[in-house]
């Protein structure tokens, strides 16, 4: 059994693909390095913000990839604030990426 990719590794190559993209990306909260929860912010840059967490996984998902789900799209930036101050008392080793990009792409699917 293939063991998944840590976090601290899967950010830092998240944060590269996204810069060769022509998006700035920026680390904003340090996780736990292993197996802590990764959360994406888009600002478009104009105000609205998307929010991308970890997506639920099934047996049958492959154990290495990282699934993500958008929690919320084209919001002001207080409303993704609040949900990750609510995310971050439930898991206090969750990392937080922002990614600058006015066309608002999360810059996922070519991981």
């Amino acid at each position: 059994m293939s063991a998944r990719l840590k976090s601290e590794f899967w950010v830092s190559a998240y944060v590269r693909r996204c810069q060769l993209a022509g998006a700035y990306a920026l680390v904003r909260r340090r996780g736990a390095s292993e197996a802590g929860a990764i959360f994406i912010v888009v600002d478009r840059l104009d105000r609205t913000n998307d929010l991308y967490g970890p997506a639920l996984q099934s047996e049958a998902d492959d154990v290495r990839g990282r699934g993500f789900e958008r929690l919320l799209e084209a919001v002001d930036g207080l409303v993704v604030e609040e949900r990750l101050a609510k995310e971050t008392r439930f898991d206090t080793d969750l990392w937080i990426v922002v990614v600058e990009d006015r066309e608002g792409r999360a810059h996922l699917d070519e991981i």
